[in-house]
């Protein structure tokens, strides 16, 4: 399939009135939600994925803003017939709480003295920006998203997700991510954090609306730049070379091109991002740790019911892939079903954004395995075979409903019946319902696949399936409107799509 652009998008706001209480303790509101949405939320409000962004990112994850001539952060993984297609999924990704571009954060007005909050915003956890993304698809009116997916502190949030709402996440990707901060990531942390406090012009975090701490700001970027490299690619793009001259001057200026190209990151990055944001989301990465300080982080997926594809790149040194495995065989050990996999790539940390060809294959693949229990409507308006051809009606009408399953008074399949079937009883002037039902029913079980479903549908010339359990009782329907934007024509039947790990 044609890979395109979801073009020109617009950044959206949601306002939280009442305080939320952090995991500090504190109570905390107002809060201002930053977010973008791509593609289409389908009826049953079941095809949306929520995407985390990465330490310094935002919610503009993709497509462009009027002006721009850059895309969002993540424009090679979401659109149509990319690796988050918007034909299928409705994708959603805010910026987190502590941020500063959009959602309130320590550059934001404090209600309370009319000048931004400074250091006097709390400090946050990523459990605590997972609470506000909560808010945030409530007021979208999604129950259960169907997934989750980030890379390093979206990896967080994706797991935090998993932890703290155990029934309101299908599946969970988490990309270059850890469990638990190490006393290295922790380390690397805190020299950024001492580079922006040291910078006079930091002032305590009362900055604003002055000279900010730019020169503390940029070194710790090129500090933590260092970290999303590896080794093998500062090789290749730099080696040795020398900027611009052909021998050494002998003296402190810049020298060699890796020199010339961390201080260009350091001097766009102060340009685009808060010193007070970059303080307190990297502590919120510091503090993170799944196990609540325990040893055993077996116990923190105990009531885990996502299924998880977890991704490590085999060159980052920031989160190593053994960090990675910690995950997988916490969740094996839970009997949770997870695939592993590893990117191969030289660039390091960044090679999430940078490996959109392997992160297609991955991701796609096991998105692949979506069933019928992940996509089916569970609230499904049931009636009975002594239901009366007006109350049938009243019902359908009631939950905007075509299709209604009948079953018998053990609660077994009996028949289905359809806003059609009522039609011609009120025409022909039929008052029981066995007259007008299919008795004969095509049905589906929560774990079949969506493809199977497909055929069935194309097969009876059918637009909804009952779904149903070993028992044959009635636990959820699920639609052709549905499925339809999880199909399509080039998707292969994954009973013969075999994963491989690259």
């Amino acid at each position: 399939m044609k890979q395109g652009s979801v073009g020109i998008v617009e950044t959206k706001n949601h306002k939280i009135n009442r305080k939320i209480k952090l995991e500090s303790g504190k109570k905390f509101g107002p809060i201002n939600i930053s977010y973008e949405t791509y593609g289409n939320l389908n009826e049953e409000k079941t095809n949306a994925i929520l995407i985390c962004h990465p330490l310094t990112a935002d919610a503009h994850a993709a497509g462009y803003h009027p002006g721009d001539t850059k895309p969002g952060w993540w424009d090679n993984m979401i659109g149509p017939g990319k690796t988050f297609d918007t034909e299928k999924y409705y994708i959603i990704c805010s910026n987190v709480l502590g941020g500063c571009k959009g959602t309130t954060g320590p550059p934001s007005t404090n209600p309370e003295t009319g000048k931004p909050y400074g250091t006097d915003f709390p400090v946050v956890t990523i459990k605590d920006m997972v609470k506000v993304q909560k808010k945030l698809t409530e007021n979208l009116g999604i129950k259960k998203l169907l997934a989750v997916a980030g890379g390093s502190l979206g990896g967080m949030q994706a797991l935090q997700w998993t932890v703290t709402y155990p029934n309101k996440v299908k599946y969970c990707i988490p990309i270059a991510t850890t469990a638990k901060s190490s006393p290295q990531q922790i380390a690397f942390n805190e020299v950024g954090r001492r580079a922006i406090m040291s910078d006079p012009n930091w002032n305590n975090g009362n900055y604003y609306n002055k000279k900010p701490p730019k020169n503390g700001l940029a070194l710790a970027r090129m500090v933590g730049h260092i970290t999303y490299l590896s080794d093998e690619s500062m090789k290749k793009k730099f080696g040795r070379k020398l900027r611009n001259k052909k021998e050494f001057t002998y003296d402190f200026d810049i020298n060699f091109e890796v020199e010339s190209y961390l201080k260009y990151k350091g001097k766009t990055f102060v340009e685009r991002f808060d010193a007070n944001s970059y303080l307190y989301l990297t502590r919120a990465v510091d503090y993170f740790d799944l196990t609540n300080g325990e040893n055993e982080l077996t116990n923190a997926f105990k009531n885990v019911k996502t299924k998880f594809l977890v991704i490590a790149i085999t060159s980052d040194w920031l989160y190593p892939p053994y960090q990675s495995k910690e995950i997988v065989r916490a969740l094996e050990a839970n009997d949770i079903e997870v695939s592993y996999s590893e990117l191969r790539s030289t660039y390091g940390h960044d090679a999430f954004l940078l490996e959109p060809g392997q992160m297609k294959h991955l991701i796609t693949s096991f998105l692949r395995k979506i069933t019928v229990n992940d996509v089916m409507e569970e609230t499904t308006p049931i009636i009975n075979k002594k239901t009366s051809i007006k109350q049938a009606s009243k019902t359908m009408m009631k939950n905007n409903s075509t299709h209604l399953p009948v079953i018998t008074q053990n609660g077994k399949i009996a028949g289905i019946i359809t806003a059609w079937d009522i039609a011609k009883a009120v025409s022909e002037d039929l008052k029981e319902l066995e007259d007008v039902m299919t008795n004969n029913v095509v049905t589906a079980n929560p774990n079949e696949s969506i493809r199977s479903v497909i055929n069935k549908i194309k097969k009876h010339n059918i637009s909804a399936l009952p779904v149903v359990d070993k028992k044959q009782k009635v636990i959820g329907t699920i639609s052709s409107d549905v499925i339809s934007q999880l199909i399509t024509k080039d998707t292969p039947t994954p009973e013969t799509d075999n994963q491989t790990n690259l």
